[in-house]
């Protein structure tokens, strides 16, 4: 999976969208929580404020005692955590006060921005052992006395805390296992969505190896207009490549006849005018056969579907070389791998690799080696690296750019039209191919050949 392909990118995307929205409901469930948790203790401080509130009576000195105790023993243990208290709000008038068992001689101070509010105020504060503790009061005036007093009430809030922590473990143990799940069923939900395009894939793949003509099978209906587009543009192609060849074969007999009629009658006449005539046909003869040449080629060059086996094609090319080279005893030694495929003409792959071992064979001293080998190309297309080596006297580098030249004949005294390279380097780059002239390893010319593979 990589974020460049489409499915990489609706994965990530999707997985981005509900780590977010995990994170924020994870945010939103821990506050919604912790609020619950802080309102449920608040009300039971009230019913405890309240229960005090009931059970406080002044005696005729003024100062405030219990009529019964406090039924909740955490009260009456030192330091438990939990703690109550009744005191003046105006200390300065002196007068007693009345506390839990548990807060022994301490006494909390109201927050100052807390003090002198009007009904029930929470807020936190810290007993002498440092625990925190969530605390309401509220200022009343006692029945029989006419002084106002403040009344506490605090209990542990580090075991609400506790409470916290452990729903929040639990939370995002859960939220983690719901990720993991989301993405798995964003994975098989993505694949799966994805599958008609793989099959689309698959088919075209086979069309452009020739294992199929056009695409087949039932797609969804977003994809459906593009499998019938395709098909007709394949159809269109073919008809395209089909028309063309008819129309280079009526033209090349459109214009063998004319050209033989302007050659015989030239032949016939024993003069200048005759012998100028003749060899401007003959010139002109040549020319539309290699422009016709060209355009059957680029013409198979374009269309789809044709694949070439090539080692049977090399085997071919070096018995009927060998034969026409028996008198300088050429060898011809053939390295390729079976089953590798070349995505175009057999015709085409003849006359490249024949005009290349050919050359080879015409400056080799004894030896020519050709070996086949599959490469990887641009946008993981394959290719077919075709090597062609002699053990002549090679070429030298600033002449290997005049060799492939159209017409350009390096040595006169070997046979040939000069045409060869040319027409090699031609017809590679109707298949989006390439030739290229290097030093062999056996000491002479290495002709390197790449072009698409279908294997």
């Amino acid at each position: 999976m990589q974020p460049s392909s489409l499915s990489g990118r609706l994965i990530l995307s999707s997985l981005g969208v509900s780590v977010v929205l995990l994170a924020a409901t994870g945010l939103l469930l821990a506050s919604l929580f912790n609020q619950a948790l802080e309102r449920n203790f608040d009300q039971r401080l009230r019913s405890v404020l309240d229960g005090l509130l009931a059970n406080i009576d002044v005696a005729a000195d003024g100062s405030p005692h219990l009529s019964s105790a406090i039924v909740d023993p955490r009260f009456g243990l030192p330091l438990s955590g939990w703690y109550w208290q009744v005191m003046p709000v105006d200390k300065a008038k002196g007068g007693a006060d009345l506390a839990s068992g548990s807060l022994l001689e301490q006494r909390f101070t109201v927050p100052a921005d807390v003090a002198g509010q009007q009904g029930v105020q929470a807020f936190y504060l810290k007993d002498t052992l440092g625990v925190t503790l969530r605390a309401i009061e509220q200022v009343f005036r006692l029945p029989g006395s006419t002084r106002e007093y403040s009344v506490l009430v605090a209990g542990n809030y580090d075991e609400l805390s506790a409470e916290v922590r452990s729903f929040n473990r639990a939370l995002i143990a859960s939220l983690v296992l719901l990720a993991l799940g989301l993405a798995l069923a964003v994975f098989v939900q993505v694949r799966f969505g994805l599958r008609p395009l793989r099959a689309m894939q698959v088919n075209l793949l086979a069309i452009r190896q020739g294992e199929a003509t056009e695409l087949k099978g039932e797609f969804p209906a977003e994809l459906t207009p593009v499998a019938e587009e395709l098909n007709l543009l394949i159809q269109s192609n073919a008809e395209i490549v089909e028309r063309a060849r008819t129309q280079v074969g009526n033209l090349a007999h459109a214009l063998k006849t004319p050209l033989s009629v302007l050659t015989n009658e030239a032949a016939a006449q024993d003069n200048a005018l005759a012998a100028k005539v003749g060899e401007q046909a003959g010139l002109m003869r040549d020319h539309v056969n290699l422009y016709l040449d060209r355009a059957r080629r680029a013409a198979r060059a374009r269309g789809l579907g044709a694949v070439t086996e090539v080692r049977p094609v090399l085997e071919a090319l070096a018995r009927t070389l060998e034969r026409i080279n028996r008198d300088k005893a050429v060898s011809i030694g053939l390295d390729c791998p079976s089953g590798l495929r070349f995505r175009g003409e057999r015709q085409d792959l003849e006359e490249m690799v024949g005009n290349l071992m050919d050359n080879a064979c015409k400056w080799a001293a004894s030896r020519v080696a050709v070996s086949v080998r599959a490469e990887a190309g641009a946008a993981g297309r394959g290719l077919l690296a075709i090597a062609v080596d002699d053990d002549g006297p090679g070429l030298a580098a600033e002449r290997r750019a005049d060799a492939v030249m159209r017409g350009r004949r390096l040595d006169e005294t070997k046979p040939g039209s000069g045409l060869g390279l040319a027409i090699v380097t031609e017809t590679a780059a109707m298949y989006n191919g390439s030739l290229q002239l290097e030093e062999a390893s056996l000491g002479g010319l290495r002709a390197s050949l790449r072009l698409p593979s279908a294997s």
